[in-house]
């Protein structure tokens, strides 16, 4: 079975953050980045090269694929902030209702910018989900 590409690096996640050249987007994500650790009581650790991801977990399908990925993260993407993990979070579904504009995909939350959503809804949709599967 092939390896995960996404796995923890020893990357730079300040490195990272400079790296993103619209200042006011590089700014929401310098301040999403602190708002994971407080909420997940994680530290930062590059995932790939384009995920900051906070604590880990394990998985296992059915299929027998198995692996670590981060509990919660964040990507600066073209057009949106990605965020991971989100969706563990109990009671997302009613969380997500009250967050403010946002999109959803398979498994990720899209934000264009922090401004866009409560952030004291997002700290709990992320305090939660790092809470359901950290230990």
């Amino acid at each position: 079975m092939a390896e995960n590409k996404t796995r923890p690096t020893d990357a730079s996640v300040a490195d990272y953050l400079a790296a993103i050249d619209d200042e006011a987007r590089r700014k929401d994500c310098e301040a999403l980045a602190a708002l994971m650790k407080k909420a997940s009581r994680h530290p930062a650790k590059m995932w790939g090269s384009s995920i900051v991801g906070f604590g880990s977990y394990h998985y296992k399908y059915e299929s027998g694929r198995e692996g670590d990925m981060c509990l919660v993260g964040f990507s600066s993407r073209k057009g949106d902030i990605s965020l991971y993990g989100l969706r563990s979070a109990p009671n997302h579904e009613e969380l997500m209702a009250q967050l403010g504009k946002h999109k959803t995909g398979k498994g990720c939350l899209y934000i264009r910018k922090l401004s866009d959503v409560d952030l004291k809804v997002l700290e709990k949709l992320v305090a939660g989900a790092a809470a359901r599967r950290d230990g």
